[in-house]
């Protein structure tokens, strides 16, 4: 817990790997694309406010005072590429500029129209290029061919002056080609503006994630679960909108897929149930206590569902409802909620009178929660209590449904009876301060807390997994989590969970055709992720072999009538 409390205080961005980032950008796409179209959209609209600016360019070379032949002064007369250096300076000078505003009658002043045209000389050469800018593409053009005729006969004035009296001057500046009417704007280019426009809306966009994700504390994979807390994630649940509050149960994992998005969470769900046969194989949890952070985070439908996949697969559970405050497991799989737990604790009930088999498939029980009393903590504490968990655990695997641990102790004082504790926390509602709480009170009781399970995350646009194609997948082996007889079992295997068989003792086994290869990799990842081992050993696990223990009771005396809805009409006598 201190390493957690470290990662919750110093919750810096340059911790984040490459799937964090990816999945901050699959969370905010949105808003770095509006951000993106936006950056993007303004900048056209500063490119057509800013005036256009057009680039003409001509060119004079330097030639040697004689020399008729071009040839022979475009080959490199020392003198002329000395001059030529100099004349630079000249052609970027007041005079020169004001000549080609009385040539062309401009209303720009002298200082003005220099800052408008450059002057180049190219490394080794007799040629001067002179480029003007302007607004208008047919005056950029004119100022340009005026000025090389400008600076030609400046420079003839200076080397006249300076020339002996009744000689010519040792060179002078020829124009060498015309300048071209432009067609487009060398300033702003529209392909550049465009371009910074995409690259700054997506880098302030990026950061604006970013932003969002440093102080948005809610979780949204399960990578930040592992990363804050150091803690597996043992499963992570598709949100499926068919599970409503009153019938949140998938009654059969084998025609699932037939309803769309169906197939996501009945996979999904024997995804945890197999990752939970990694927990412990040395001492392999009978009891598992499932809670959350608040209510409405989705622990009894997951309790449910988890505890249907387990029946599925052929083994013996029990959904204990312990929240005595506000039952809800009689609502989910729609038995009697008059009697159960607080029954059996005040001597009123014994367990068979009180538990109910689930209509669909009679190896998953539930024992309600019963009459609500008035000290809920003090009953789920008692030795009575222990007593009753230890019985049920001999009888099947236990799935208790615990109330949420922050706003009451119930489900803290329980983790202590129980073998491990599982905590459901909800995809973009649970939030990273309100699961750390959680788990400190958890760690006060020196509770054993097996994982956590990420409920109902987004099956498109975030999130770690990818559903799309489970729901486009249909198995033609769907039939393996069947509801296998209650008698008359083969003792050798049943079908179980993609490549996992059922054995006689109800345990999951690696069928012969994926052979020890396969079963040695589906056990290192299991371990690498920090799950472990196995759910149940053959010691305690209580299935239809023939070495049923001799205190459980047989079928034909525990089992009730059913009128189709899991209703028990009567206790046994």
């Amino acid at each position: 817990m201190e390493r957690t409390t470290q990662l919750l205080q110093d919750d810096k961005p340059q911790g984040m790997s490459g799937n964090d980032l990816l999945s901050v950008v699959r969370s905010h796409w949105l808003g770095i694309l509006v951000i993106t179209v936006l950056m993007t959209g303004g900048s056209l609209g500063w490119y057509a406010l800013q005036p256009k600016v057009y680039a003409a360019e001509s060119s004079g070379i330097v030639v040697a005072a004689g020399a008729e032949n071009l040839g022979l002064s475009l080959a490199g007369d020392s003198l002329a590429k000395s001059k030529a250096k100099g004349y630079q300076s000249v052609g970027e000078s007041i005079l020169v500029a004001e000549s080609v505003i009385r040539t062309l009658g401009l209303k720009e002043s002298a200082p003005d129209i220099t800052r408008s045209i450059s002057v180049s000389v190219p490394l080794d050469s007799v040629e001067i290029r002179i480029t003007a800018r302007s607004s208008d593409a047919q005056t950029a053009q004119n100022v340009a061919d005026a000025w090389v005729a400008a600076l030609a006969s400046q420079v003839y004035e200076l080397d006249k002056g300076n020339a002996s009296p009744g000689t010519e001057p040792v060179t002078k500046i020829v124009p060498l080609a015309k300048a071209t009417l432009p067609s487009a704007p060398v300033s702003p280019l529209l392909t550049a503006t465009i371009g910074i426009g995409l690259a700054g809306g997506l880098l302030v966009g990026l950061g604006y994630a970013l932003a969002r994700n440093h102080f948005d504390r809610r979780i949204r994979a399960a990578s930040e679960i592992e990363r804050l807390f150091g803690l597996a994630v043992v499963g992570t649940l598709p949100l499926d909108k068919r599970l409503s509050e009153k019938s949140s149960v998938l009654e059969s994992t084998s025609v699932v897929h037939r309803v769309p998005g169906g197939h996501a969470m009945a996979e999904a769900l024997r995804e945890l149930r197999t990752n939970l046969n990694f927990i412990d194989v040395d001492n392999p949890p009978r009891i598992l206590l499932i809670t959350s952070s608040l209510p409405s985070e989705g622990k009894s439908t997951v309790t449910s569902n988890l505890a249907a996949t387990i029946a599925a697969a052929g083994r013996d559970v029990i959904v204990v409802d312990a929240d005595l405050r506000r039952p809800t497991v009689h609502q989910v799989f729609d038995v009697l909620p008059d009697v159960g737990v607080t029954d059996i604790l005040s001597g009123r009930a014994s367990i068979d009178d009180v538990l109910q088999e689930w209509g669909p498939n009679p190896r998953l029980r539930i024992l309600t929660a019963g009459r609500i009393p008035p000290n809920p903590s003090e009953l789920l504490g008692s030795r009575a209590m222990e007593h009753l968990l230890k019985d049920l655990a001999q009888r099947a695997i236990v799935l208790i449904d615990a109330p949420p641990l922050l706003p009451v102790t119930d489900a803290a004082v329980l983790s202590r009876v129980a073998d491990g504790t599982l905590v459901v926390a909800r995809a973009r509602k649970t939030t990273r301060d309100t699961l750390y709480r959680a788990l400190s009170n958890l760690t006060r009781v020196q509770g054993r807390v097996l994982g956590v399970i990420l409920n109902c995350v987004a099956t498109k646009g975030q999130g770690d997994l990818n559903y799309g194609y489970y729901g486009a997948y249909v198995s033609a082996d769907e039939s393996r989590d069947t509801i296998p007889p209650r008698s008359g079992m083969n003792p050798t295997s049943q079908p179980g969970h993609a490549g996992v068989s059922v054995d006689g003792n109800g345990f999951e086994a690696h069928s012969p055709w994926q052979g020890p290869a396969k079963a040695a990799e589906i056990t290192s990842q299991a371990m690498l992720s920090g799950l472990g081992h196995a759910i149940a050993g053959p010691s305690n696990s209580l299935t239809n072999s023939s070495d049923t223990p001799s205190f459980l009771a047989p079928e034909s005396q525990w089992r009730s009538p059913s009128d189709g809805r899991g209703r028990r009409s009567a206790p046994p006598s």
